[in-house]
């Protein structure tokens, strides 16, 4: 979901999708159109050298014909596939928004009145506030302790942030149980450092934030000095918690971040806080075990709920309200919350077309709802077992690395085949698709259609704890451009929306295709065996099963990694955080040593040696992978993203990878001589 309502979601990754119709295997064709357009010359970049920077080699021409649109932080691969996508799902909204014969009820009801509602901005500018006044008045209801705790149980229900997260996931050392976790939350910034951090950027945008908050207040209809007031109550409250954080490094590990207890151990450690009456006012009264992520976070929490005055947590969960809940009320709020998130802290000039904003959130409210809608119109079934066959390609070729490991011992490795072979593979959209029979839309308000929408995907949410895992569900819509591995379920995912250019090409050769959504596969497997998912066994539950040695070898591996990204200058003096990356790194490299392994298996027999385009095989695949990666961003844009991303920016995906692998030495001809070469017994081989 892309709803901010929504504080744990499934995913955060770009939406939109168009599938494909592909092949595992294509022929080398010179004359085919699609085949020139995988390598396109125009957009490479000559007088760069492949051995100095070969992200410009690859990317150049096209990094400098496609400069960020106004409306946009970045543009790349992604954004260029999220275009298209944005415009495909539009006709498929506007199509079931004209439908006068969609039965009341249907999914082309929900989507069409939802769209339309979105659309509606007479009434959204004519309803203003008031579209939030019930909203409002119950907050100012609030008159006491138990009041404030019975409201973030109601926030929560709601789908609405409120000074901490409380979501379903499984049990880390239970994979097949659903239990109810405890997550660390409340803050109107992205990250803990953005309050605590000395550095110039950060002091600036805390100051921008503050006069942000007092220009919402004032729209709110405070008089300016009492909108300052309040300005100063939420910053201080969100500082407090922040304090408290763990930051998100710290949030990468597993293991610290797994202390399930029961509701007497929740007491114990924030006694200050009613759990009981929260969990029975949020309907979860039958909770036994739980997760508390972040045990000192909740007791610092507990505490301010004890210390702080009423009022001052009324004015936070005003701010709480409005900050979520301004995308779908009048321009002015609208307006005004875009100017700091989208101007300040991305550097985005002009906010996104009215009708590309309510496409984004009509698919992230009804995910599966649209999705169900895209895929008849644009996937073909067939596609999914030729995408599943190629993953079985990759499956062999990683098989085979892991049995050639000389740092690793048999003991480990037959546990990581076992692993390797355990994994699920999904491939394009679910086979059962969620009801959204209970959820009501209508015509009348966007406001309340998204409250809607929320309620019952938080239900849902909850309505899982305590029971089974269904292993059938997915964590991302069909028409998410994207994939990913999940730990507890020990499976890959590819959505419909990431299986078309420059992922995948119908008709190019086979070294386009495995550099590219070949990579991707060997991404999601990797990620299996990083330094997180390494930590997890076949069936998903956090278990150490590795020896005592291999895993000081696994860290010593990776430390190489770890520490060539660490030195890795992006902009003026920042750097990539190695650490920070360092599972993103690791699958990078993975992905990339095991989808060339794939290609060479793939084309045993054939002619290995023809050209397309002037380029050798290899080189093709090198490129593919790199122009997956081309990415023009805004400075305020990639400072944001190297603070908060655990993925590394595009260029360093590409150079921070390639160096270390000998295929690439040998298929450019990179020289001793070259800037960017790295000595043999410096380079990172991991998987």
């Amino acid at each position: 979901m892309n709803n901010p309502f929504i504080y744990k979601s499934l995913s955060t990754l770009l939406v939109g999708a168009l599938a494909v119709t592909f092949m595992v295997s294509c022929g080398n064709k010179k004359t085919n159109k699609k085949v020139e357009l995988a390598i396109n010359s125009a957009n490479l970049d000559t007088s760069a050298k492949p051995g100095d920077d070969f992200y410009q080699y690859a990317n150049g021409g096209w990094l400098k014909n496609n400069p960020i649109p106004a409306d946009k932080s970045r543009f790349g691969a992604f954004e260029e596939i999220d275009e298209l996508n944005t415009t495909q799902l539009k006709g498929i909204m506007e199509e079931a928004a004209a439908d006068k014969s969609a039965k009341a009820g249907s999914i082309k009801q929900k989507i069409g009145d939802f769209y339309t509602s979105g659309m509606d901005t007479v009434k959204i500018e004519k309803d203003g506030v008031k579209a939030i006044q019930a909203e409002l008045d119950k907050i100012d209801a609030v008159k006491t302790v138990a009041d404030l705790q019975k409201q973030i149980a109601y926030n929560h229900a709601a789908g609405m942030p409120g000074l901490f997260n409380i979501y379903s996931a499984q049990d880390e050392k239970n994979s097949e149980k659903v239990i109810a976790q405890l997550g660390q939350g409340g803050l109107g910034l992205p990250d803990r450092d953005y309050y605590l951090a000395t550095d110039g950027r950060s002091k600036e945008i805390r100051a921008e934030y503050q006069k942000h908050l007092v220009r919402t207040f004032v729209l709110l209809g405070q008089a300016n000095d009492v909108a300052t007031k309040s300005a100063e109550t939420v910053l201080k409250i969100e500082t407090a918690l922040a304090t408290a954080s763990s930051t998100r490094l710290e949030l990468r590990d597993p293991i610290k971040n797994y202390n399930k207890m029961d509701l007497a151990g929740v007491k114990k450690i924030a006694p200050q806080f009613d759990w009981a009456l929260y969990f029975n006012n949020i309907g979860l009264t039958q909770t036994k075990d739980l997760n508390v992520g972040q045990p000192k976070f909740f007791t610092a929490m507990a505490k301010l709920t004890s210390t702080v005055s009423i009022d001052d947590w009324k004015t936070y969960l005003k701010w709480n309200l409005v900050r979520s809940s301004s995308s779908y009320l009048s321009s002015a709020f609208d307006k005004e919350h875009f100017a700091f998130f989208g101007t300040v802290l991305s550097g985005i000039k002009q906010m996104k077309p009215r009708w590309k904003r309510v496409v984004d959130e009509t698919s992230g409210s009804l995910g599966e709802a649209v999705g169900q809608l895209y895929v008849e119109k644009y996937f073909p079934a067939k596609a999914k077992e030729r995408m599943i066959t190629l993953v079985s390609n990759l499956k062999v070729a990683l098989n085979e690395r892991i049995q050639n490991l000389k740092w690793m011992s048999d003991a480990t490795k037959k546990e990581a085949e076992a692993k390797l072979a355990k994994i699920n593979v999904k491939v394009g959209y679910p086979d059962k698709w969620i009801d959204y029979s209970k959820v009501a839309v209508s015509k009348d308000s966007y406001f309340v259609n998204v409250m809607n929408a929320n309620r019952f995907a938080v239900r849902r949410e909850f309505d899982k704890i305590g029971k089974p895992v269904d292993r059938a569900e997915w964590g991302m819509t069909p028409q998410t451009v994207n994939a990913y591995y999940s730990p507890n379920m020990n499976e890959i995912v590819f959505p419909a929306g990431i299986l078309q250019p420059p992922f995948f090409y119908t008709d190019a050769d086979d070294a386009v295709n495995y550099g590219a959504i070949g990579v991707v596969i060997g991404h999601e497997m990797t990620h299996g065996f990083d330094d997180q998912g390494r930590l997890y066994d076949k069936v998903g539950n956090l278990h150490e099963w590795w020896t005592k040695d291999d895993a000081a070898k696994f860290e010593k591996q990776t430390k190489v990694l770890i520490d060539q990204y660490d030195n890795y200058k992006i902009l003026d003096s920042l750097h990539v955080n190695g650490k920070l990356t360092t599972g993103e790194n690791i699958a990078d490299l993975g992905g990339v040593n095991i989808s060339y392994d794939a290609l060479h298996k793939a084309l045993q027999g054939k002619d290995q040696t023809e050209k397309i385009d002037g380029f050798t095989i290899d080189q093709r695949f090198f490129l593919s992978y790199a122009q997956v990666w081309r990415n023009n961003i805004r400075d305020q844009e990639l400072m944001r993203r190297l603070k908060e991303d655990v993925h590394s920016p595009g260029i360093a995906r590409v150079n921070g990878i390639v160096y270390n692998i000998p295929a690439f030495y040998k298929a450019f001809n990179i020289k001793a001589t070259d800037k960017r070469f790295i000595p043999e017994e410096k380079r990172a081989n991991i998987w």
